[in-house]
């Protein structure tokens, strides 16, 4: 599972996941990827159970890239416990994604064996997301201009 190797604090606020993604909204390493289309929280076990699917799609050929990493600790406190005696302990690891993040890539194999390697990773993940191409991704995000 990802998690951080060591951080400065342990346990963090909720924070927010309003507005778009600034950065890591391009393609950059790969040819086809999958874009988040909505803000969530993803687990680091959702993260790698996307990472198997597309990689035992394709046979472990081309090459697949997370873009994402789980930073963000979550805490939770003991089920049937009564209010008060502080912040719960950390339970697990997500990756705060926002709208028009690229969340994976993929390259090295066909567009038919790409797009479907994906469409299966999107079925493991908790939100509605869109397979690009990166010449489709950059027309979007310059607004036709390329």
């Amino acid at each position: 599972m990802l998690m951080p190797k060591r951080v400065k604090r342990r346990k963090q606020f909720r924070g927010t996941m309003a507005g778009k993604a600034l950065r890591g909204n391009k393609i950059t390493n790969g040819e086809f990827g999958i874009v988040a289309m909505e803000p969530a929280w993803i687990k680091s076990n959702q993260i790698e159970a996307a990472r198997i699917a597309m990689t035992r799609y394709v046979k472990r050929t081309g090459k697949v890239w997370i873009k994402i990493f789980p930073d963000h600790p979550v805490t939770a406190k003991p089920a049937e416990t009564r209010m008060g005696s502080g912040k719960g302990s950390l339970e697990y690891w997500v990756a705060v994604v926002k709208p028009g993040r690229v969340l994976f890539e993929i390259s090295g194999v066909s567009e038919e064996v790409a797009r479907e390697a994906l469409r299966l990773a999107i079925h493991k993940l908790p939100l509605k997301c869109k397979i690009m191409s990166k010449d489709e991704l950059d027309k979007e995000v310059n607004g036709g201009e390329a």
